[in-house]
């Protein structure tokens, strides 16, 4: 497993959840957070995904406009992860963001623990919701606004 530096800017910070089928029953598994960044991969510049887990998220307090740096292995099937990147560490933040976040949306201040998501329960949004303002990357995870 070899680790590629990365750095850049959080564009969001989202809840990295597994949802588990099978038949009619669903599951949930709350593994930590994926980071959205611009910046750069081994000298690569684009948007990527870092998974984190929910320790560094407590530690570092990640939210939008933080510059950050770290060291993440390649997720080997894409196909089963939202993250392009994970098992991060040497994690840096070499910029706080700028100002206070915006109270509304769309909101870039630090997201809730993940025992407040799943307190709020997961619920389906109306097709022509989702279709109007929300938009499914190639990585997978939906932003909604």
């Amino acid at each position: 497993m070899n680790k590629v530096e990365w750095t850049g800017r959080i564009t969001a910070v989202q809840p990295r959840i597994r949802l588990v089928r099978s038949f009619d029953e669903r599951s949930h598994s709350y593994l930590g957070y994926v980071l959205r960044v611009e910046g750069t991969v081994e000298n690569e510049y684009g948007e990527f995904m870092i998974a984190i887990g929910k320790a560094a998220q407590a530690k570092h307090r990640f939210r939008v406009g933080m510059e950050v740096s770290g060291l993440a292995v390649t997720v080997p099937d894409p196909r089963l992860e939202t993250a392009g990147f994970y098992k991060v560490s040497g994690l840096k933040i070499l910029n706080d963001a700028e100002g206070d976040p915006p109270a509304e949306p769309p909101f870039h201040g630090e997201p809730p623990d993940l025992e407040t998501y799943r307190s709020r329960g997961h619920r389906r949004l109306d097709t022509r919701t989702h279709d109007a303002k929300c938009k499914t990357p190639v990585s997978g995870v939906v932003e909604c606004r």
